[in-house]
């Protein structure tokens, strides 16, 4: 039996995987910053490199 410790963040436009002791957690869902986990109110993506997420 192995243990997860990554995943696709939980916000379904964004493409980072995030690992678990470092994701913000909101509502049992992981997601790789506070911009995904808070459903992007501003419009601002996570801005990480590469990640078109909320664009």
């Amino acid at each position: 039996m192995s243990t997860v410790s990554q995943m696709k963040c939980a916000c379904e436009s964004c493409l980072c995987v995030v690992s678990l002791s470092d994701a913000v957690t909101k509502d049992g869902k992981s997601y790789c910053g506070e911009a995904c986990a808070n459903g992007h109110p501003a419009g601002e993506g996570c801005g990480h490199t590469g990640c078109t997420c909320n664009t």
